[in-house]
């Protein structure tokens, strides 16, 4: 049974920067007991939203160090890992230290664009190391390539070790045939903030989510209804945080949500080039939403 199993809410948490660009451990912890203290099911660290490609490995290594002694145990903590060359990350999953983790979110392949037949071999060669239950993300807006319903549920029917698929498609016929389809332990996550509650509502397992990091409590509230299938209750609450979406994702992700934590006072706004940070037109339009929701 997956420790993630019934957890509906995650979160895809930033890595705060101090003003001067060095990562600000003390602000992370702070994220971490706002983000636990608010219910969330479960973290994620170094997920895209954690900026993970622009940190060193020694800044990583510390990072998985503030999450697994700040957390203490409380919720489930997942590790992103993943990258495009399958011989490097298989070595790396050989060689990682994973205590105090629970699981890895590892994205498809980007950049060299596999094909489905690609994507299978690449998570298989996964599955034969992990050293943790292995949860698949699908983000073609960010990679690329989509891996299909079909290529999901495969891997899902024949890997040992893979628990789940983050599927950030934001194509729900996609997302309802894999939920339709897979194995009864497989677990189905949004990665899309957007499209989450509704596939919620047609069987997922939940989210792991960019605007619960900036308002947490709504948004799992809007999960948790969908969960239950308080189906009016979901739809007001994915209605009322539509704009606020499509804010946060404006200028780019995580520039939206570390304007959120910077007006919550959590951390700064800052993020690593070739990312930048939110524009004051952005901060303006967010601020009522942070002083209305929480």
């Amino acid at each position: 049974m997956s420790m993630l199993k019934g957890k509906s809410t995650g979160v895809a948490v930033i890595t705060p920067f101090t003003n001067s660009g060095v990562v600000d451990y003390d602000a992370l912890t702070r994220i971490i007991d706002f983000l636990i203290d608010a219910g969330i099911d479960f973290l994620v660290a170094l997920g895209t939203t954690g900026e993970s490609v622009t940190l060193t490995p020694d800044e990583k290594k510390e990072v998985f160090a503030t999450f697994v002694r700040q957390t203490g145990g409380r919720v489930p903590l997942v590790m992103g890992l993943g990258g495009n060359n399958t011989a490097a990350l298989v070595h790396e999953f050989q060689h990682i230290d994973v205590k105090g983790f629970d699981a890895i979110l590892s994205v498809t392949p980007y950049y060299n664009r596999p094909s489905q037949e690609g994507l299978y071999q690449h998570y298989m060669a996964l599955d034969a190391v992990t050293p943790l239950p292995l949860i698949m993300y699908n983000v073609p807006g960010r990679t690329g390539v989509n891996m299909t319903a079909e290529t999901t549920l495969r891997i899902a029917n024949e890997a040992k070790h893979i628990i789940a698929v983050k599927d950030a498609s934001g194509d729900l016929t996609q997302g309802k045939k894999i939920i339709v389809n897979a194995p009864n332990e497989f677990l189905v996550f949004s990665g899309d903030d957007e499209t989450a509650i509704p596939l919620t509502l047609m069987g997922g397992d939940g989210v792991i989510s960019v605007i619960a990091g900036g308002f947490p409590k709504t948004f799992s509230a809007g999960i948790q209804a969908a969960m239950t299938h308080n189906t009016e209750k979901a739809n007001r609450i994915a209605r009322q945080l539509l704009p606020v979406i499509d804010l946060l994702f404006k200028e780019g992700n995580p520039a939206g949500i570390k304007a959120v934590s910077a007006l919550k006072k959590l951390s700064t706004d800052e993020v690593r080039l070739p990312l930048v940070k939110a524009s004051q037109d952005l901060t303006v339009a967010l601020r009522p939403f942070v002083e209305q929701l929480d």
